[in-house]
């Protein structure tokens, strides 16, 4: 297994957003998969379709 090289700079990563942002997660197989820039915003869109406003607990 090749080893694994960190993402560092910080422009890299803006120019090729499927470079790695210096994490990564471990799959079901236990294999490391590098956390991408693209990965972030997908999970930030889902999360932004699915918000929803909190109710408030108590009327005055």
């Amino acid at each position: 297994m090749p080893a694994l090289k960190p993402c560092r700079e910080t422009a890299e990563i803006l120019v090729h957003p499927a470079h790695c942002v210096g994490g990564h997660i471990i799959d079901e197989h236990g294999r490391e998969i590098a956390i991408t820039e693209q990965m972030i915003q997908h999970a930030c869109e889902q999360l932004d379709r699915q918000w929803v406003a909190a109710q408030p607990r108590f009327k005055h």
